[in-house]
């Protein structure tokens, strides 16, 4: 057989025998699809279930999650050395929840993956006049901007939506400039063993809803190679954890 990328062949008829479950994309067959595209199929499939679960929160997501969101992004912004004119990627900007929590003196940029979310981010531009702040329809697992672009990198509540996350956090590196700070803000698994388990085993379910519940503490830390440096929550028992990290790229 041959490999590309050192991914071996995949053959659908040997992993769904028989089966109507399953129908290749059109234009692909066995002979021409590798386990690396199929990877990518699949990434780009989960990315589309994505866009259709928020495009449909798009209206509400406010309503439900910004009094809970807002004050914790705010506490990791004041907590992450963004400076006067420094410039700032937040990936997954979402509905701009986090956009009024930026001095007006550095420049954001904010990107996600929904159009209909960020809709509702370019009506807080406008409405609140945030002059310093751009917005983009983008991939965050694959921006378009140069490496080290940025001065500061900030995902809030979005590791557990992205169908990749190490290769989210190895873009925001690589946009960021050395020695910039990177925040990360979101639910991470418990390090208790039944509270962990019992988690993995709700994540599909949650994936139904637009997020995962089994992401680790560890991923950023080992397999992100993110340098942490702090660690904190909102008070003791909040479920949502506020990580600031140095780029070590």
């Amino acid at each position: 057989m041959r490999e590309r990328h050192g991914y071996p062949r995949f053959s659908f008829s040997a992993a769904f025998p028989q089966s109507s479950l399953f129908v290749p994309p059109s234009g692909f067959s066995e002979f021409s699809l590798d386990s690396y595209h199929l990877i990518c199929y699949f990434e780009a499939m989960n990315k589309e279930e994505v866009k259709s679960i928020y495009s449909k929160y798009s209206s509400v997501y406010d309503m439900v999650f910004g009094h809970v969101f807002s004050p914790r992004i705010k506490m990791g912004i004041e907590r992450s050395r963004i400076a006067e004119g420094d410039r700032v990627i937040e990936v997954g900007v979402g509905t701009g929840i986090s956009l009024t929590s930026y001095s007006p003196q550095c420049k954001v940029v904010g990107i996600d993956l929904t159009r209909k979310m960020l809709e509702q981010a370019r009506q807080k531009k406008e409405l609140h006049k945030l002059d310093h702040v751009e917005l983009f329809e983008m991939d965050g697992e694959n921006m378009t901007f140069g490496d080290d672009t940025f001065d500061h990198a900030v995902a809030a509540f979005v590791i557990t939506v992205v169908p990749n996350p190490e290769k989210m956090v190895s873009e925001m590196k690589r946009v960021t400039k050395k020695g910039g700070s990177i925040l990360i803000l979101n639910h991470f698994c418990s390090n208790n063993g039944f509270i962990s388990s019992v988690e993995k085993v709700f994540s599909p379910l949650c994936e139904k809803w637009g997020w995962r519940s089994d992401i680790s503490l560890d991923l950023l830390s080992n397999h992100c190679n993110l340098h942490i440096t702090e660690v904190f929550k909102k008070n003791r028992l909040d479920p949502w954890s506020i990580i600031v990290a140095t780029n070590n790229k």
